[in-house]
């Protein structure tokens, strides 16, 4: 019986053959439930479970169940002092908060494998890029890729395997209203299936916290960034730049690039209107000769045949209002030019005392790694850095890979280096982290031409799913065998260029290479018209992810799961047969590209609508929600987006941000920032049929108006409130 204050109680309940003891721990209407005979625990809500007991143990320490004694309990805590068959000791402390319970396990001997394990569930999501490697979703003929991760199972959980870069554990499951994160950046154990849910960590340290989260999404998102942030890994406030069109000379130029291709590619997409506001010199900069100066750690050096002047260079792209960004890993080759100081100072991950010589997909020469959890050695690295920085480079695409097999490595081992930078003011593109947001763009792995189109999709939703919702897609074509495209376009080539622009569009960060002017006409408008679009609605997109920032919840990417978890429909979509790759931007963008392997053939696609009222950007039709449309025409020329929920968005028209209401609105009140002010923006809308008369007021006074498209559209002001009238 739940109590109005929080209740624990111990209670002898009699079973068929034994006497055992339940400890039960009851806090603001959630209830944690232990059998100290096994172990097997779970929680309930008021009457109803949310994770049942696995059938055969909870907690294993050694591969052996624990069994424990209550010793200490609070309003919201109980503490617990256990020990398997075999004599290997720990202790539980349970503590509860609105909608959190943390599980700390205190480890007598660390070292040991540990695990918690319930009952299972599904659907599930999250798992970042573990969501898209796994051999589980190999078959014949190719790879099958969904972003229900129900089935997975990994007792070596950790970055680097496969394409595994940015990482985290935290698993959702919105049906059931729960999710589950162990925290801990070594080797982890995550299973998770419809028959049961295991989370653990190879090697124990001393402690280790398991949290479990409860409630709606917003709930469980809001605690996710809590503990992330407590735990010591930060989440921060991405910059507006970052969100803009970017440049990438990989894409562009592959390895051939100097001062010429560069600027002259460059300069020719802001002729040609694309409305650039970053760029990536990641590959080529450095001297030709030795190889041992090649990647992204010969700090301050540039070949000087390919690059004679290269801060005149950086400065021609910076008066264009650009940021000028390197590649940048945490590789020093051996016997490359800062290895020697690395070495003798004590900078570098060892291995019995000596600095550890690495041998990974990239680079190919043997190099040490950075250890970045050193402050001295934090110190000289950014001392490097510097260097370039002294150039003007005012950015970073973080580029560490292929360093699968060593599982010394951390899944954080670039987080400090990516912090220091960020705190500098500097834009980064993050590749590698751990549960971190410390970079202003989350890059999925290599996205190219000639790859399964399946996985592009799935990586950037996983993302959203896992707390990483500022997803950059890859360059638009990505490269063809990393080399830029042969001159010979073929329609395959040409159908890819156009369906991939169109859902890049989509992504809080968009990226241009293989230039448009070698297409026909007909491809490079398409490319031109979703980079302008992307540019269009970037404040709406900025806007969103300062919400994202201040409470977790994934504003900028939200998977229809995330956003409507009691719709059956929106669940089993996401994937390479139905590929129902749909998601919201705030709550009135609904994003449908139509995209996935079947780019060269697909012309329809079946989108389900959620449930509200929903128009199509560019014809103004409007639909119901909670429907289907079968088959629905998406021509490569067409903005696939829906406009819904509020009806209201920030949109950049002509060079003015101006707030667009659409005649779906229903009657609620917005919330908006502009992209240089964190002062809210209030807009009181009533439900709107029509915007042949609405009328706007602020203060009391009327606000000039007009129609853009569908919408009617105004220019605000940061901190201000506007009321509409009208609109029946």
């Amino acid at each position: 019986m739940q109590r109005l204050a929080s209740l624990l109680c111990v209670s002898a309940i009699a079973c068929a053959s034994c006497l055992y003891a339940e400890t039960r721990l009851q806090h603001q209407g959630l209830t944690f439930h232990l059998d100290e005979s096994s172990g097997r625990y779970g929680f309930a809500a008021g009457a109803g479970d949310i994770v049942l007991p696995d059938s055969s143990a909870g907690v294993l320490l050694g591969g052996e169940p624990v069994r424990f004694k209550r010793v200490n309990a609070t309003s919201s805590t109980v503490s617990l002092e256990g020990g398997t068959p075999s004599g290997k000791h720990m202790s539980l402390k349970v503590t509860f908060s609105a909608h959190c319970a943390d599980l700390e396990a205190s480890v007598a001997e660390p070292g040991a494998e540990l695990r918690f394990q319930t009952s299972g569930a599904s659907p599930a999501y999250g798992l970042a890029d573990h969501a898209v490697y796994r051999a589980k979703y190999e078959k014949a003929g190719g790879q099958w890729f969904t972003t229900d991760v129900t089935g997975f199972s990994d007792d070596a959980f950790l970055s680097g395997q496969g394409i595994s870069r940015l990482v985290s554990n935290f698993v959702i499951y919105p049906k059931q209203q729960f999710a589950e994160l162990l925290i801990d950046p070594t080797t982890k154990i995550v299973h998770t299936s419809a028959q049961q849910i295991v989370q653990g960590v190879k090697r124990a340290p001393a402690k280790v916290h398991l949290y479990y989260f409860f409630g709606d999404p917003h709930a469980i998102y809001a605690e996710y960034l809590r503990v992330r942030r407590a735990a010591g890994y930060k989440v921060e406030m991405p910059k507006y730049q970052a969100f803009g069109v970017g440049w990438e000379a990989f894409g562009a130029l592959g390895w051939e690039t100097n001062t010429n291709t560069v600027r002259d590619s460059v300069d020719r997409y802001l002729k040609d209107g694309y409305p650039l506001t970053w760029m990536v010199i990641g590959s080529g900069f450095w001297p030709a000769e030795p190889d041992t100066m090649h990647e992204t750690t010969s700090f301050g050096y540039w070949d000087k045949t390919k690059y004679p002047d290269p801060k005149a260079l950086i400065q021609h792209f910076r008066d264009e209002g650009l940021a000028v960004m390197l590649g940048l890993r945490i590789t020093f080759i051996v016997g490359g030019p800062y290895s020697d100081e690395g070495v003798k100072h004590g900078y570098f991950l060892t291995e019995n005392g000596q600095a550890k010589v690495y041998k990974g997909g990239w680079p190919k020469l043997p190099y040490y790694l950075l250890d970045a959890h050193n402050p001295a050695a934090l110190d000289w690295y950014m001392g490097l850095v510097k260097k370039w920085q002294d150039y003007g480079i005012n950015g970073w695409k973080e580029d560490f890979y292929g360093y699968g097999g060593y599982e010394d490595l951390r899944d954080d081992k670039v987080d400090p280096t990516n912090g220091r930078l960020f705190a500098q003011k500097q834009l980064i593109i993050e590749r590698n982290g751990y549960l971190s947001s410390n970079g202003d763009l989350h890059r999925i792995n290599d996205f190219n031409y000639n790859q399964q189109q399946d996985r592009g999709p799935v990586n950037a939703l996983a993302f959203a799913y896992s707390g990483f919702p500022y997803v950059y897609p890859d360059i638009v074509g990505g490269t063809f065998g990393e080399n830029h495209f042969s001159t010979n376009r073929t329609p395959k080539m040409e159908a890819y260029m156009m369906r991939n622009a169109r859902w890049a569009s989509l992504h809080a960060s968009m990226g241009m290479g293989e230039p448009p002017w070698s297409f026909r006409k007909e491809v490079s408008d398409v490319m031109l018209a979703s980079a302008q679009f992307h540019a269009r609605i970037v404040p709406y997109l900025y806007s969103n992810a300062r919400k994202a920032n201040a409470d977790g919840y994934p504003w900028t990417m939200t998977p229809l799961p995330i956003a409507f978890p009691s719709d059956a429909n929106v669940h089993g979509r996401e994937n390479s047969t139905t590929r129902g790759y749909e998601w919201l931007i705030g709550d009135a963008m609904l994003a449908a590209p139509l995209y996935g392997d079947d780019y060269l053939s697909a012309t329809t696609r079946d989108i389900y609508l959620p449930e509200g009222r929903w128009m199509d950007y560019d014809t103004g039709k409007i639909y119901e929600g909670k429907q289907t449309l079968k088959d629905f025409e998406m021509p490569a020329k067409k903005t696939p987006v829906f406009i819904g929920g509020s009806g209201v968005t920030l949109e950049k028209i002509n060079g003015e941000t101006r707030i667009c209401v659409y005649p779906i609105a229903k009657a609620s009140t917005v919330q908006l920032t502009l992209p240089e002010s964190e002062q809210v923006i209030a807009v009181k809308v009533p439900a709107i049929r029509s915007i042949a008369t609405v009328k706007v007021t602020s203060s009391g006074a009327a606000v000039a108006t007009r129609t853009d498209g569908h919408a009617i559209t105004f220019v605000p002001r940061a901190g201000a409130s506007y009321v509409l009238t009208g609109g029946e």
